[in-house]
């Protein structure tokens, strides 16, 4: 048995990355900042940049909150990584969680490292109101952390004797 056997779904952390970086590199190619497609009648493809947080939290913070965004990536890639190597065999669907939001915030700490900002361009909206823009790491992002929360009000607790 190996000695870190929840690793084994790093690969879901290399291909949120990868297509995240992809599609970042695809919107940055064939569209214009601030341009809008419409994709569905609640979604366009829009490209923006993202010098904030979610949300675009600290925005025009004035160049500082970069550095801060990027510190906090490392430091919870590190968690992160360690969390997973702890894990239990069993413990496979909070591995998947972990993965996914540790892919997602490589794929945002690689723009703000490369650039200073992150490629957002998924566009959900009703009527006027447009949810803010966000991308595919973000994606990976909340899935995990919803698939956190699940793992948290589903798991048994151990009964200890």
């Amino acid at each position: 048995m190996p000695k870190f056997p929840m690793l084994k779904w790093l690969w879901l952390a290399v291909l949120s990355l990868g297509l995240d970086q992809a599609s970042k590199l695809i919107i940055n190619n064939v569209m214009q900042l601030y341009e809008s497609r419409a994709v569905f009648a609640f979604f366009n493809l829009t490209y923006v940049h993202n010098t904030g947080a979610a949300f675009s939290f600290l925005s025009d913070a004035g160049g500082w909150q970069r550095w801060l965004f990027a510190g906090l990536a490392v430091g919870m890639s590190v968690v992160i990584s360690v969390w997973l190597t702890r894990l239990k065999p069993n413990e496979t669907f909070i591995a998947i969680a972990l993965s996914l939001i540790l892919g997602g915030a490589i794929g945002n700490l690689v723009d703000r490292l490369a650039y200073g900002y992150v490629i957002d361009f998924l566009d959900i909206y009703y009527g006027n109101w447009h949810w803010p823009a966000f991308n595919i790491a973000d994606s990976a992002i909340t899935v995990g952390v919803v698939l956190m929360l699940i793992d948290s009000f589903t798991s048994k607790t151990e009964e200890t004797a």
